[in-house]
């Protein structure tokens, strides 16, 4: 009788070492991980975009003051500028000019901006919720070249502050709700007869008016989306009424206007304490996640300005620049014989990945959030401190137990490395 001989090993050793030969380097992965740390990331313009909007109407040195504040404001990694020249016509050509140099420096536009009757700016007769909305398709569909995709649309910010008045004291909360879903409705319309992928809506209000206007099916009529103009005495505070207004709205929320110093809330500030409440600020509502974007307020003018007129930038810039443009952590996750592990799950303190089937990452971290950790199915958990000067990390997971198969790749590899 003929002793037989078991192909297994030989079966093994072969898939082992065609497995071995067949791993190839990986190159960086395309990825859509955002580079900034919130979806919409803007700076408000409208002490300069607003108010003297009819006295430098005919000034073309002006332009020269519009392209400073814009070309500061695209250099933190803001993703939109917020722009409140008024819809009017007599104001378009100013408009046009600010819209203008977003383009030339790649940003996207935050129209917050108002037809001028409804708080009767620049002693505009007022006019009534027929008016602006009819007004405000008028002023889509005739300016079609003023908008791109991406931008975002606002017909009324704060729109409590003009026409019959706020409804906490007219108590017509539900004549403002229809008013506002019927002028989204009106927008969304419009952007659909030109053609162009504007968010519209997006009605900036006051923090108690939220509270009061946004109910849950309020809030989905409006797109899901409440951006609220809030300011408060304390960063806790300001994390504390985000988490609440996304609760009793289930929407997703946008600071509508934030900054530091309000004199009647914070008393006056020098640099270092204005870009200490900012940071402290922006780190509190860093692991929010149904906050979406965030608008400071402002650029040039009044007491939060991160800005003088001259250009010269506040320590505050480099702060907000932080957050915009954070620190991106990179690299890729293999295991111990070089393959790379997809589906791994990558997170810091607030904000989580999932490796490509090359076991590439990229992950957005902020100074305190430099540990990450690592976890992937059939591997142990691994943590790691990243620093500053890392510029492609090299993970390793170790399984948590090894089939018979890689331990022969293991073995196999580890005989050709000595």
């Amino acid at each position: 009788m003929k002793k037989t001989v078991s192909l297994l090993p030989f079966l093994l050793v072969t898939m082992a070492l065609l497995l071995f030969i067949s791993q190839r380097r990986t190159r960086n992965a395309e990825t859509s991980q955002q580079y900034g740390w919130w979806q919409i990331q803007s700076i408000d313009t409208m002490k300069y975009a607003r108010d003297p909007s009819r006295a430098k109407l005919e000034d073309p040195t002006f332009d020269r003051m519009i392209d400073q504040q814009v070309r500061a404001i695209a250099g933190t990694g803001a993703t939109h500028v917020a722009i409140g020249t008024p819809y009017d016509e007599e104001f378009v050509p100013m408009l046009r000019r600010w819209v203008a140099a977003a383009r030339r420096h790649g940003l996207n536009v935050w129209f917050r901006g108002n037809f001028s009757g409804w708080e009767r700016w620049f002693d505009y007769p007022r006019i009534s919720r027929e008016d602006h909305i009819r007004a405000t398709g008028r002023f889509i569909r005739e300016h079609p070249d003023l908008f791109r995709d991406g931008d975002i649309f606002t017909p009324c910010p704060e729109c409590e502050n003009g026409g019959p008045g706020d409804p906490r004291r007219t108590g017509d909360d539900q004549g403002h709700r229809k008013f506002l879903i019927e002028l989204h409705e009106t927008a969304v319309q419009s952007f659909e007869a030109i053609g162009k992928d504007v968010e519209s809506g997006y009605f900036s209000m006051n923090g108690d008016v939220a509270r009061l206007i946004m109910d849950w099916e309020t809030t989905e009529d409006l797109g899901g989306v409440v951006v609220i103009d809030h300011y408060v005495a304390s960063p806790k505070r300001l994390r504390e009424d985000i988490i609440e207004i996304a609760e009793r709205s289930g929407g997703r929320i946008i600071l509508g206007e934030f900054g530091a110093p309000i004199l009647d809330l914070h008393g006056a500030m020098d640099e270092a304490e204005q870009a200490d409440w900012i940071s402290d600020a922006l780190s509190e509502v860093s692991g929010i996640p149904e906050l979406i974007g965030v608008n400071y307020w402002t650029s040039v003018g009044g007491s939060t300005a991160i800005w003088e007129s001259d250009g010269t930038a506040h320590q505050s810039v480099d702060t907000l620049s932080g957050f915009y443009r954070p620190a991106i952590a990179q690299g890729r996750i293999t295991n111990e014989i070089g393959q790379p592990i997809g589906n791994a799950i990558v997170t810091n303190t607030y904000r989580s990945t999932i490796s490509d089937n090359r076991g590439r990452f990229l992950l957005a971290y902020t100074q305190d959030t430099q540990e990450l950790s690592i976890q992937a199915t059939d591997y142990r958990q691994s943590n790691i401190l990243i620093g500053e000067t890392d510029e492609d990390l090299n993970i390793r997971l170790i399984r948590e137990s090894e089939p018979l198969w890689f331990k022969v790749i293991k073995f196999l590899k580890l005989r050709l490395m000595f």
